[in-house]
Formats: C-alpha cells, sequence, structure tokens
C-alpha cells in the first residue's frame, strides 16, 4: 500500500534519515521504534503527506486514504463533543467514488486468478463494509461505542469541545480517525493521554480493523499486543524485522552482538594500519605499501554500533530519611468542584517503604488526590501526612515548569547543595548532558530531554515519600528501563500515577483503583489487578443472571445454587491437585537436568558455550517460576 524507498532527511547539515526503505501492506500491523530523536515523528509526517523530505520517493496506491494522528495538534472548538466525532462520517461522497471505481474495474478484469485481481475484491469487501458505516447503519452506536471505549460518559457527549482538557481533545482527534477508518493509520504516541481501560479497548479494536497500522508507542505492552512486525530507526537507517516487538529484541540483542565484534576487529585492523603507517612513513623501500594502506583508511566504510549507551544513565537517589510507619494516611477524604463530586470516602493507610500506585480513568481523581496530599489543593476529611516525611513530587507537567531561560547546567546549579555540587559535571554526564549538551538552553529541550532535567533536579534532594505523576510520557524505553530500575532500588515510600502496565509490572505491589467517586485497594502487582478486575466483572455478570432468571421458589433455587458451588468449589480443589502433581514431577526433572549441565561443566565433559549457558539460564528461569507457582498453591 505504501512504498518508502531511499528516503533522506537533512537539518542544515544534520542528517536525520538516510536511504530508508521499506514497504507497508495491506492489513499489516508494524511497530515503529528507535530511540528519542531517531526521526519516527518525522517519517510518519512525511507518509502523512505534511511534510517533504529532502530526497527519495513515498509511494502510495492509488485512492488509499491516510489517517494520521501526531503528538500534538491543534483543535476546533466550535461544537459538541457528539457533533465534532459525526464529522469523521463527512468522507461519504469520495468513499462511494472510490467505490464505484473499484466496481467498474473488476468487471472489466477477466485475470480472476491474480494476485491484482484479489488485490481488487479485498478493497471492494473493505469498503463496502465502509460504506455501510459511513450510511448510518449503527452510525451512532458506532459513536457511542468508540467515545465510551476511549473513556468518555454520555454525559459528556453534548458537551461543548471547548471544555475538554487538552489529553481528552486529543481522544476526540482519535475517535474521528478510528471511525473515519482509513486503509492506514499512523499513530504517533496515541496512548500518551489514555488510562489504562481506554489502552486495552483501543489494543482491541486496533487488532480487529482491516486496514494497515504504522505505530509509535514508548509502550511495551500496546507494541506486544497489537504489532506484529517492527521496523527500527537507528543511526539514520531502517532496518525491518519481521516479527513481533519482544521477539525484535532478541532479534535486535543478536545483531548489535554481531555488529559490535565486527567493529572491535575493523578498530584493531585500523589501529594496525596506522601504526604500520607511521612506521615505515619515511622509507623509500615501504613507500608503496604505506600509500596502499593510507587509499584504504580513505575508502573503508567505518562500522557504526547503533545501541544506545545507557550504562552511564544510572539513577541513584540519595539514601531516604527514615520517616514514620505511615507516610500518609487518608481517612474519609472528599474532593468536589461545586456539585461535581470527584471522590468521596477516601480511606487509605501507606505503609513505609511500600510502592504503590494510583490508576483509573482519567478524570477519575488521581492527580485530584495528589495534589491534595502535596497541599496544591483544598479537600475534606482528614489526610496526614506522617511524621518526618520529606515529600517529592515530579507533576504531568513537570517537564513544562522549568525555566526555558536557563541552561541545563544552570537549572541544576540552582537546586545543587552541599558537596554534590563538587559532582555536577558527573551527574550531567550521567543523564546524557554532558559536554556542549549542558550549555544548551533549556527551551530547545526535547520532551524527553527536559523529563530527564527535571527528574535530575528532582534526584538532587533526599526525599522519602516519592509522588510520581506520568514520569514516563516523552521518556524512550532505555530510559525508562532505568528509572524503573532506580525506582526498585528506592529504598523510601512511592506513589506512581500511571497507565503504562511494562513500567509498573515488577515495581509496584498495591493498586489503588479510582472509578465511580471511590478509591479500592487490591493487593498485588498492576497484572495481579487486571486480572482480578476482569474475573469480578464476570463474576458480576453471573450473579445478575442469577437474578433475573430466579424464579418463584427462591428456597429450591438457592440449594440447587448451593450445590452447584459446592460442586464447583471440589472440581476446583481436583484441578488444583492436579496441576500441584503435574509441577512437582516437572519441578524433579527441571532440577535432574539442570544438576546433569553443571556436572557436564565441571568435568569437562562439555565445552563451556554460550548455548550451554542459555540453556542453564532458561532451565534456571522456568524451574523458579514453577517453585512460585508450586508455593503459591500450597
Amino acid at each position: 500500500m505504501i512504498s518508502i524507498q531511499g528516503l533522506k532527511v537533512e537539518f542544515g547539515s544534520t542528517m536525520l534519515l538516510s536511504d530508508v526503505s521499506f514497504v507497508v501492506n495491506a492489513r499489516e500491523r508494524v511497530a515503529l521504534v528507535g530511540r528519542n530523536g531517531a526521526g519516527k515523528s518525522t517519517l510518519l509526517k512525511i507518509i502523512a503527506g505534511e511534510q517533504s523530505p529532502s530526497g527519495g520517493t513515498v509511494s502510495r496506491q492509488n485512492d488509499i486514504t491516510i489517517g494520521y494522528l501526531p503528538q500534538q495538534m491543534r483543535l476546533s472548538d466550535d461544537t459538541t463533543l457528539r457533533a465534532e466525532v459525526m464529522r469523521a462520517f463527512a468522507a461519504q461522497g469520495e468513499l462511494e467514488a472510490r467505490l464505484q471505481r473499484v466496481n467498474d474495474e473488476l468487471q472489466r478484469r477477466t485475470d480472476y486468478d491474480s494476485d491484482a485481481y484479489a488485490d481488487l475484491v479485498e478493497q471492494l469487501a473493505t469498503l463496502t463494509e465502509r460504506q455501510a458505516l459511513l450510511r448510518g447503519e449503527n452510525r451512532d452506536e458506532q459513536v457511542e461505542r468508540t467515545l465510551m471505549g476511549l473513556g468518555f460518559e454520555r454525559s459528556d457527549f453534548e458537551r461543548p469541545t471547548a471544555e475538554f482538557s487538552g489529553g481528552w481533545r486529543m481522544r476526540v482527534e482519535l475517535a474521528k480517525l478510528l471511525l473515519r477508518q482509513p486503509d492506514v493509520l499512523l499513530l504517533d504516541e496515541p496512548t500518551n493521554h489514555l488510562d489504562i481501560e481506554s489502552i486495552q479497548w483501543l489494543e482491541t479494536f486496533l487488532k480487529n480493523r482491516r486496514g494497515a497500522l504504522l505505530l509509535v508507542s514508548h509502550d511495551r505492552a500496546v507494541l506486544d499486543n497489537v504489532t506484529t512486525r517492527t521496523v527500527e530507526l537507528s543511526l539514520g537507517h531502517a532496518t525491518d524485522y519481521n516479527v513481533p516487538y519482544s521477539k525484535y529484541m532478541e532479534l535486535r540483542a543478536e545483531r548489535l552482538e554481531q555488529q559490535r565484534r565486527a567493529y572491535d576487529n575493523q578498530q584493531k585492523m585500523i589501529h594496525d594500519t596506522e601504526q604500520f603507517i607511521e612506521r615505515f612513513r619515511y622509507q623509500a623501500t615501504k613507500a608503496v605499501q604505506v600509500q596502499s594502506r593510507i587509499k584504504w583508511l580513505e575508502k573503508l566504510e567505518r562500522i557504526e554500533v547503533d545501541e544506545v549507551d545507557t550504562s552511564r544513565l544510572r539513577l541513584r537517589w540519595p539514601p531516604a530519611p527514615r520517616s514514620g510507619d505511615f507516610p500518609l494516611i487518608c481517612d474519609e477524604v472528599s474532593k468536589r468542584y461545586g456539585d461535581h463530586v470527584v471522590f468521596s470516602g477516601v480511606s487509605l493507610r501507606i505503609r513505609r517503604g511500600e510502592k504503590v500506585a494510583f490508576v483509573g480513568r482519567n478524570g477519575a481523581g488521581k492527580t485530584t488526590l495528589v495534589k491534595c496530599i502535596t497541599g496544591e489543593t483544598n479537600y475534606g476529611g482528614e489526610l496526614v501526612v506522617g511524621h518526618n516525611v520529606k515529600v517529592g513530587y515530579f507533576a504531568q507537567d513537570e517537564a513544562r515548569r522549568l525555566d526555558e531561560t536557563l541552561t541545563v547546567r544552570d537549572t541544576i546549579d540552582r537546586v545543587a547543595v552541599g558537596e554534590i555540587r563538587t559532582r555536577l559535571n558527573d551527574l550531567l554526564g550521567a543523564f546524557m548532558f554532558g559536554g556542549a549538551a549542558a550549555d544548551k538552553p533549556v527551551r530547545v529541550l526535547s520532551g524527553g530531554e527536559r523529563s530527564r532535567l527535571a527528574i535530575l533536579r528532582m534526584l538532587l534532594q533526599p526525599v522519602n515519600l516519592l509522588i510520581l505523576d506520568e514520569p514516563t510520557n516523552h521518556l524512550d524505553m532505555a530510559t525508562k528501563d532505568v528509572l524503573k530500575a532506580a525506582l526498585r532500588e528506592f529504598d523510601g515510600t512511592l506513589i506512581v500515577v500511571s497507565h503504562d502496565r511494562d513500567f509498573l509490572d515488577g515495581l509496584v505491589t498495591k493498586v489503588f483503583e479510582f472509578g465511580g467517586g471511590h478509591v479500592t485497594e487490591h493487593l498485588g502487582g498492576i497484572y495481579d489487578f487486571l486480572r482480578r478486575r476482569q474475573l469480578d466483572s464476570l463474576h458480576q455478570l453471573e450473579a445478575n443472571t442469577k437474578c433475573e432468571t430466579q424464579s418463584a421458589k427462591p428456597a429450591e433455587k438457592a440449594g440447587r445454587l448451593d450445590y452447584e458451588a459446592q460442586k464447583e468449589r471440589e472440581r476446583a480443589a481436583r484441578k488444583a491437585e492436579r496441576r500441584v502433581k503435574q509441577l512437582e514431577e516437572r519441578i524433579a526433572a527441571l532440577e535432574a537436568e539442570i544438576a546433569a549441565i553443571e556436572d557436564d561443566l565441571s568435568s569437562g565433559k562439555v565445552p563451556q558455550s554460550p548455548e550451554i549457558y542459555e540453556r542453564h539460564g532458561a532451565l534456571s528461569r522456568e524451574l523458579e517460576q514453577c517453585l512460585d507457582e508450586w508455593a503459591s498453591g500450597n
């Protein structure tokens, strides 16, 4: 559908993209990945026709439609939410003309077994389905389902779009884009302003749609759940991996290792050649060989290693001063704006050292409660910040709060105190602001650079209650990994507001769910919470069905339900016993195989190769998983 050949993009003397080539076919769901600044957003703009490349071509199949959602856009505010979204159906005339052209082409052709004819039949099916929607069949239902899937309430439908915040207005544009059902969908960080439930709805929608998709996202879970192919932009080039994101990460690691070996070998050859030239430069008998080696060096195509260097980016919060046992206690806390109740009856206790997540739909009150904790807004009820608690707060707009008139160095210099001032250059280098980058004005920094700088500024102050509100927006995956590792080692108390499931996984051990004006506590990690929510919904559905079908014989019905429940418990117990037995057998087999490998290695029966160590590691990880599952079932 779209062919990109030899694409080049230059900004002044800087080459952003060089000789980028790949094809996006019908129905393909492609992840476009790469570090911040690699050119992902620029490439989407070029494909969408909003920017011209410096060289190369972008060829689009005749008559295809392209829908593009940028990270930032200007929105109109002259209508209601429902009326604005209904504008998605304004393309009915053009669609009918396309449908007529495809029908005419099918009638003319007789090559019924060709790929071209099959493509036309596929186009006809897609266009006919879209026409049914645009003509009004289930149009209101589609609008309602899409808006509610993206987090809107029915009471929002007649509200003016001007009343919605920037994040919600981006959802309006996303809803219009999805309802248009373009042949190719270009999405640039669509989940930045979505909550977890809306992200899951969007994932399902994208997996089930018929058209092609090119997706830029820093959310690993979204890429894993939606895309089936990965194109990486690095060092100005595109590398195509015809695999999903997780498999791409494995293949990329192998490719980087090959690059490193080739790079090291080439560097040794260069070093040896330069030494030869220097040694025999002035010897007449070696003149021909010296000149030959000089020419070889000049023509040599240098190998580059496109690995993101995160080895220097090590976040270390200062040791947290000891606080009281409960850094935060809420008792019947409430917040309202006029007649609108954000939440009420919020009672929670967070112990020292706990790491918890605040999750829920946007507007449910997560950030509002954070502002109550930090004293930025008033509230009802009792909220106690514990003894000797020092709060560090990273707001959603923290990066925008930076003083744009300062340089990176000045921003840090103004908050650093004590002996840490002697290590400012080391700190700046650790956060990839070394050398000339330290003197860049804040106003020219990218979103990711600003977020890194804001986190560094907060890092310089010792705190024992850290509150992070959407800290991963605009951070690339490598930086998110480093931040997550640092937070896991943080010895204070952590509250993190985030919709990024991958970031929360393994970081938090308790989830507070905001919704319906209340806050519910869930023990366990983020995926424990998500699984439990799904089960709760099914149980609730079953309960409602039972209530609706209850007969005039309540005692008999209740007895039958009790009997069925008992039988179900017995079946579950037998299933659990079988699973425990299976686990015990597998654990014994794994332990025996691991012991055999270790004996062979120690006796020298097998060579010490990467393959044997990978096998040992895989068996050890499986053994650990089996032991954990066995322990939880006993």
